[in-house]
């Protein structure tokens, strides 16, 4: 069990989670270092802006909050925290699909304490007042979870806009396979199981025109993201251009922020710097080199790539302008 502080805790960071919500994220995990094996945790927490992005698979951050337990322990601390990743909002596209998709895997979370806690979405999103509402109560009560998939609890507590996803990428209705159910602490009609056996990552990213809070997509999306392109929108392509300032990486003082991309396919082979231009100048050559990006979008990138050295600041405000004048 979580202490009562830990929890509110949680409820602070959960409400905080939708502005920025990779880099919250991403520093309450770095900051387990002490939990665990030297490393995991700054591993651990460069695994977790990818399974925010809106092209993730629901069930990517369910699994990672597991990993954070399996390999951090079970001290209230950690558990606060991996309860924070299952909470938090998950990014969304509004000019491709402003419905969500929720994890409809009954294995998962595996860990006990993270069951029958449910997600934020989007406020844009149509009935986000009763899920919102059902996340924040879950935090501290969480709802019974028996037999039952994160998309189940959420369909049994009045929040059906949404698609099932399954963590090898199928997709179904909200109420496809689900149980009837009741609230906290209510008896739930077990679900038809569903396999959810094989994990994906779902690689493409398309970005908005402007600053838009949320971004992203799968790969569904390439008719809207041809639109887009079309109307001479930034195309982000393969990749997501955000970047990160966390403290206390691996290697680093606890009190030494460095700059990393967020996505993987930009940051393949490229070290954390102190110097914030050495990784936008990464993020704009990596949509030329192999994000298929649009020439909007790498206008936009230099454009972000000057605006960075022109502040001269070397800290999390850098990166948020960065992300900002990209539409983030």
């Amino acid at each position: 069990m979580y202490t009562k502080t830990a929890a509110l805790a949680i409820l602070v960071a959960v409400a905080e989670a939708r502005f920025g919500q990779e880099g919250l994220i991403q520093n309450l995990i770095q900051g387990l270092n002490a939990f665990g094996q030297p490393g995991q945790a700054g591993t651990l927490a460069g695994q977790s802006p990818g399974v925010l992005l809106a092209g993730a698979n629901s069930c990517a951050k369910l699994q990672l909050a597991d990993t954070i337990v399996t390999q951090l322990g079970d001290d209230p601390a950690v558990i606060s925290v991996a309860i924070a990743l299952v909470a938090a909002e998950k990014n969304t596209n509004p000019f491709a699909n402003i419905i969500p998709t929720i994890c409809a895997d009954v294995n998962l979370p595996a860990t006990a304490a993270l069951r029958g806690v449910v997600p934020l979405v989007d406020p844009d999103v149509a009935g986000s007042d009763v899920e919102n509402a059902n996340s924040a109560a879950s935090v501290t009560n969480p709802f019974q979870a028996d037999g039952l998939s994160v998309a189940d609890i959420v369909l049994a507590n009045g929040f059906s806009n949404f698609t099932r996803q399954s963590a090898d990428g199928a997709t179904a209705d909200a109420g496809a396979g689900a149980g009837a159910g009741a609230g906290n602490g209510g008896a739930v009609a077990a679900p038809a199981p569903v396999d959810c056996a094989t994990p994906t990552t779902l690689t493409q990213v398309v970005r908005p025109p402007a600053a838009t809070g949320n971004a992203g997509n799968n790969n569904n999306n390439d008719a809207d993201a041809g639109a887009g392109a079309d109307n001479g929108a930034p195309d982000f392509g393969l990749c997501s251009p955000e970047i990160s300032f966390v403290l206390g990486r691996p290697g680093r003082r606890a009190d030494e922020g460095t700059f990393l991309p967020i996505d993987a396919l930009v940051a393949q082979g490229q070290q954390e710097a102190l110097n914030p231009n050495i990784i936008t100048n990464r993020v704009c050559d990596q949509l030329t080199n192999v994000c298929e990006a649009n020439q909007a979008a790498k206008d936009a990138c230099r454009a972000a790539q000057d605006l960075v050295q022109s502040l001269g600041t070397k800290d999390a405000s850098t990166a948020e302008a960065f992300n900002q004048a990209l539409g983030f």
